[in-house]
């Protein structure tokens, strides 16, 4: 993993994730999904826009590419936080001031979390952690402006790292997965959007180009760890917990697409 000395900005962060690690430490370390530095979505345009010829093919280099059992894992473990995240902001929706059609938004991501993880499990990955922490501890769940920032800064790594994870698993010759990722990716997009409603934000959808800020899925841990969702602690300890997926409204419930004759 990286060394620990403070990350401020989107920029450095992502550098410092550069740094090649040990899978054994890339294993203790990952988790969760991925969540960034604050002000990452502000940022993530710039960095965009610095990564080149985006029409150049990319040229397989084993360096980038995360081994497909890591990235299920990392992944399931991401969804673990997530579903952590909100079904924290749910428990404490009365202090959050959120509204009842608010309430419904934040519980269809929360079960469409829980069928990601359910899915990433069936698919052989496994979790690396299952107890958390947020940044700002329990004002993540007191305070309406606090719980959104976190919500744009997990939602927004989250579609990093699938979009990351579309072109990995096509390096590796595993096209049906790619499309999997892009599947979720997308839904993911739909929360932050959701998330910036929510909060105020507008316009709620305003991104061009989804960025990706991650060279490969295996940096994400990094991410994770240097935000602060690794450091679980009295007073700020959050442990996942499975919830039911029932809702006959949230449909397309394991990944569909039609296929080519």
């Amino acid at each position: 993993m990286q060394n620990s000395e403070q990350v401020t900005s989107t920029t450095s962060i992502v550098e410092a994730t550069k740094a090649q690690t040990s899978r054994r430490n890339l294993l203790k370390g990952a988790v969760a999904g991925a969540a960034g530095v604050t002000g990452l979505a502000v940022a993530g345009g710039a960095l965009f826009a610095q990564r080149g010829n985006v029409h150049a093919a990319p040229a397989y280099n084993a360096n980038c590419v995360t081994p497909i059992a890591d990235i299920l894992t990392i992944a399931r473990t991401a969804e673990r936080l997530a579903v952590t995240f909100y079904t924290n902001g749910l428990k404490n929706a009365h202090k959050l001031g959120l509204k009842d059609d608010e309430k419904r938004y934040l519980r269809a991501a929360l079960i469409e979390e829980q069928i990601h993880e359910l899915y990433f499990a069936s698919a052989g990955g496994q979790f690396l952690a299952s107890t958390f922490s947020f940044p700002q501890g329990d004002d993540t769940f007191e305070d309406l402006k606090t719980f959104i920032a976190t919500q744009q800064q997990l939602e927004g790594v989250f579609d990093s790292a699938f979009l990351a994870s579309v072109k990995e698993f096509g390096l590796q010759q595993r096209p049906d997965l790619s499309q999997v990722a892009a599947q979720i990716a997308c839904i993911e997009a739909e929360h932050r959007a959701l998330g910036r409603s929510i909060g105020g934000l507008m316009p709620a959808d305003n991104w061009a180009f989804t960025p990706v800020l991650i060279g490969k899925v295996g940096d994400a841990p990094a991410l994770v760890t240097k935000a602060g969702y690794l450091s679980p602690k009295k007073g700020n300890s959050y442990t996942y917990k499975e919830v039911s997926t029932n809702d006959p409204s949230i449909v397309y419930r394991a990944p569909f697409a039609v296929a080519c004759s």
